[in-house]
């Protein structure tokens, strides 16, 4: 049985593009997902369908109303059996996490509620309930991007999307908290950076331990949320390449820039 995606916008042209390429074009030929678009605007009522208003209290911006909304939810849930998970795409929302991914793939049916302008009027969270999620505490232009993240994240765990389901096991956050080791491909040597010998002496076991061992360092340092074992310790990793150390020293050279999340409208 297919998962199906129900996401209601109001510019449902910016997902053309997105649906047409890659391993989720590949997916809907071949009947593991389905993506079906709404607009808004079909369940506002007049000649001009206005779907937004100005915000009671006075401020900037628009503000989307409860009717049209509220009205096209529930004549969308109506068109196929389960009504769906709604979803609402806000900043406000729970932050968008590898675990959160997995529980969004046990739904057979995921309503994704994509918010412009100054976001939804608060009636329509009270009423329809839906879960709240953000993609991360960033401004964007409105829901239909991260509404794409969450298609994105959620597909690859659909049995039959990915080629091989051993890429799930190994990639970055399988594991919360643990990104993926460093990968290489040819040739052995560019720019006087070699490939590590572990990874060319075709011994399974110490390629899959440098690589454990990879994976731990790259978490610590990127993250510092990842607990180890004294088993595990990266401290205690070898084979660590010269060119890792040439890159850490680099990068220890010219540290990130601290970013700050903003307020934003929608997530």
């Amino acid at each position: 049985m297919p998962i199906r995606f129900d996401v209601l916008t109001l510019f449902p042209e910016i997902f053309h593009g997105y649906l047409s390429q890659s391993i989720l074009r590949h997916a809907i030929e071949r009947g593991l997902v389905e993506v079906h678009l709404w607009n808004f605007r079909d369940w506002a009522k007049g000649k001009r369908k206005n779907v937004d208003d100005r915000p009671y209290g006075g401020g900037p911006g628009m503000v989307l109303m409860c009717e049209p909304i509220i009205a096209a939810v529930e004549a969308v849930q109506a068109k196929a059996q389960p009504p769906g998970h709604l979803v609402m795409l806000t900043p406000s929302g729970e932050r968008l996490t590898q675990r959160l991914v997995q529980e969004l793939a046990q739904h057979p049916r995921l309503l994704l509620l994509c918010g412009r302008y100054e976001g939804f009027d608060e009636r329509i969270r009270i009423l329809l309930q839906p879960q709240e999620i953000s993609i991360g505490d960033y401004v964007c232009n409105g829901g239909e991007v991260p509404a794409m993240v969450i298609i994105d994240t959620v597909i690859r765990l659909v049995p039959g999307v990915l080629g091989k389901s051993e890429s799930l096991v190994e990639e970055s956050h399988a594991e919360p908290g643990l990104v993926e080791y460093p990968q290489y491909t040819r040739p052995r040597v560019f720019r006087g950076l070699a490939v590590p010998e572990v990874l060319l002496s075709g011994n399974h076991k110490q390629i899959a331990q440098w690589r454990r061992q990879q994976a731990l360092l790259r978490s610590q340092q990127r993250h510092g949320s990842c607990s180890n074992s004294p088993a595990e310790s990266p401290s205690a990793s070898k084979g660590v390449s010269q060119h890792e150390e040439q890159c850490a020293d680099r990068s220890d050279s010219h540290p990130r820039q601290n970013v700050f999340p903003s307020s934003h409208t929608t997530s």
